[in-house]
Formats: C-alpha cells, sequence, structure tokens
C-alpha cells in the first residue's frame, strides 16, 4: 500500500475512529482588520456556543495586551460549519475579554451586543444585508490579480459582472468561497465581479442584528483562508489602486419591522434624515481610509457631504424604486468603506434609527440620558 500523502492527511474523516472534535476559535486582532484564529480538541459535537469552554490567548503577540499582563480570554459567540476540516468540526467566532471580564477596546462585538439587545431595538427586528468588496492581489507584488506586472488594464467598463480570462481574474477563488460559506452555515445571497478588474464581491443577508457582524467576520476569515490557499493576497483597503478606478465599499442595506410594514416609507424617509444629521459620527466609525474613496467619483457621494435618493448610486444613502415603489422596504447606506467593522457598522444605524433622540442631544451628536 502506497504511503498517505499530504491531502489524503488533511482530508482524514475523523469521524471513522474518535467521537473528538476539531473547534477553530476565530477572533479580530489588534489592527481591528485583522482575523486571528487558533484550534482546539472537543471531546464531542457541540451545537450551542454557550457550551464551549473559554479559551486565552498571548495578547501581546496581536496588539491587544502588553507583556507583563499578556493573557486575553476568548468568548465564543457563534458556531459555524468548518469547511476546511468538514465532518463535525466547527468555527466560532469569538469576542475578547480582560482577565476581570471587561472587554478589551479592539472588542466591539459587547457594545454592539448591548445595542441589539435593547428592547426597542429587538422589537423592530433590523435586518442587514452586507455587501462586502475586495481586491485579490498577486501575492509577490501586492498588484492586481490579471493585471500587467508594473502596468495597467484597459479602462474600466467590460470587466463588472463580466466572463472571459481576459476580463474576469480569481473565479476559481471567488466560487471556492461561495460554497465554503454556503457549507458554514453563512446567509451568503451572491457573489459578483466589480467595476475593477480583480475586484469581488459578496452579500451576506439578510441576517437579524448582531449576527449580520459575526458572518461577516467569519466569511472574512473563510476568504482569508482559501486565499491563503491559492497563494493570492486578499485586501479589503476601501481604494488600492489611487487613479481613475472604482473604491471598494461595504454598502449596508438596512430594514426594521416598521419600514417593511404598510407605511415604512414614511419610516425610512425619517431614519434617514436622522442618518443625515449624525453624519460625520458615522463617518468617523465608517472604516479607515475611506476618505480616498468617497469623493463624489466612482459611484460615491462626497465624504462631507449627505445626500440621499431613489436608485442614485452617487448619493449617501440609496433607496430603491420597488422600496418607493410599494411604500415600504429597506434603504442602502453606500457610505461604509470594504475595511468597516461590521459589528460597529450595523449597531450604529440601529441605534441612530431607534435609539438616538435628536430632540434631547447633548450636542455631541449623542442622545442625552
Amino acid at each position: 500500500m502506497a504511503p498517505a500523502l499530504l491531502t489524503d492527511l488533511i482530508n482524514l474523516d475523523l469521524s471513522d475512529c474518535t467521537e473528538k472534535i476539531i473547534a477553530e476559535y476565530i477572533w479580530v486582532g489588534g489592527s481591528g482588520m485583522d482575523v486571528r484564529s487558533k484550534a482546539r480538541t472537543l471531546s464531542g459535537p457541540v451545537d450551542d456556543p454557550s457550551k464551549l469552554p473559554k479559551w486565552n490567548f498571548d495578547g501581546s503577540s496581536t496588539g491587544q495586551a502588553t507583556g507583563d499582563d499578556s493573557e486575553v480570554i476568548l468568548c465564543p459567540q457563534a458556531i459555524f460549519r468548518d469547511p476546511f476540516r468538514k465532518g463535525k468540526n466547527i468555527l466560532v467566532m469569538c469576542d475578547c475579554y480582560a482577565p476581570n471580564g471587561e472587554p478589551i477596546p479592539t472588542n466591539k462585538r459587547h457594545g454592539a451586543a448591548k445595542i441589539f439587545s435593547h428592547p426597542d431595538v429587538k422589537a423592530e427586528e433590523p435586518w442587514f444585508g452586507i455587501e462586502q468588496e475586495y481586491t485579490l492581489l498577486q501575492k509577490d507584488t501586492n498588484w492586481p490579480l490579471g493585471w500587467p506586472l508594473g502596468g495597467y488594464p484597459g479602462p474600466q467598463g467590460p470587466y463588472y459582472c463580466a466572463a472571459g480570462a481576459d476580463k474576469s481574474y480569481g473565479r476559481d477563488i471567488v466560487d471556492a468561497h461561495y460554497k465554503a460559506c454556503l457549507y458554514a452555515g453563512i446567509d451568503i445571497s451572491g457573489i459578483n465581479g466589480e467595476v475593477m478588474p480583480g475586484q469581488w464581491e459578496f452579500q451576506v443577508g439578510p441576517a437579524v442584528g448582531i449576527s449580520a457582524g459575526d458572518q461577516i467576520w467569519v466569511a472574512r476569515y473563510i476568504l482569508e483562508r482559501i486565499t491563503e490557499i491559492a497563494g493570492v493576497v486578499v485586501t479589503f483597503d476601501p481604494k488600492p489602486i489611487p487613479g481613475d478606478w472604482n473604491g471598494a465599499g461595504a454598502h449596508t442595506n438596512y430594514s426594521t419591522k416598521s419600514m417593511r410594514s404598510e407605511g415604512g416609507y414614511e419610516v425610512i424617509k425619517k431614519a434617514i434624515n436622522k442618518l443625515g444629521l449624525r453624519h460625520r459620527e458615522h463617518i468617523a466609525a465608517y472604516g479607515d481610509g475611506n476618505e480616498r474613496r468617497l469623493t463624489g467619483r466612482h459611484e460615491t457621494a462626497d465624504i462631507n457631504t449627505f445626500v440621499w435618493g431613489v436608485a442614485n448610486r452617487g448619493a449617501s444613502v440609496r433607496v430603491g424604486r420597488d422600496t418607493e415603489k410599494e411604500g415600504k422596504g429597506y434603504f442602502e447606506d453606500r457610505r461604509p468603506a470594504s475595511n468597516m467593522d461590521p459589528y460597529v457598522v450595523t449597531s450604529l444605524i440601529a441605534e441612530t434609527t431607534l435609539l438616538w433622540n435628536p430632540n434631547h442631544s447633548n450636542g455631541n451628536g449623542v442622545a442625552a440620558p
């Protein structure tokens, strides 16, 4: 019998010989954009995050603690099927706490969960659909996949949703990611090639409340793992190539129960008005480097201007024709950058539209107690 190959060992079915499973614990690292993970063995299958053990890691190696007090606690929050190890193995989205139980500064999930657990927010069942754009880069040059080395392809136009070896670069990675997310249990709703060659988008949603953030982070993690296998780099930079090329965003579609019900269009217009009043605060929370993307060109509104409209892709917030026609539905916040934190963006939209009262502001754009 021939000796086992590496691929044979990677694909071993553990259920043939043990009840034990592998759990990959995932968390957001110190930069706020890096995803970290490590694996542990569990005695058997688990489908409830509250039944998973807490764990810890060396926060001084991730920019999340000092060397003299480096222990950071991982608290499991959401479970997904593992598309890499398959079987009953799982991916576990965690958030991070100091040993005294306080959330560390990079734990944006904790604050988001507080907002989403507020009775006024829960009653409205906020739905989110997030359009995550990203760019694939050649590993050794950090230049977009499919672009000539040190040069540029033809101008934008032929690449959006295109097919063909001269127009579409990286489809195998994109399709592998699509299927892996479906396997994992992520509510991925579609993918498409973007306007700039080498740039792609996947959509997650509708997802309710905090789960939208969990799913985007795990989908990003899966994409990082697949590009690692393919020897390609993924970047979430909002403007990876300067000049006459589209940037990368994370358009966030949003609705509440009231918006989806009869008379919802009036609720939508009031919510958009609130977003306009807090434009500066939202922009500050919508991703680093967004000023390079929100220029008023390439399907964006200027970063300093808030404007909304029906079917207007140059607006800060866009309402679809169907929503206007039916008098209910959802709207799209087009301002978030591709490197935004989905916990921050989704919870801030919910807070502004459902909890913030502009008539009781303390002057800092925050509702007074």
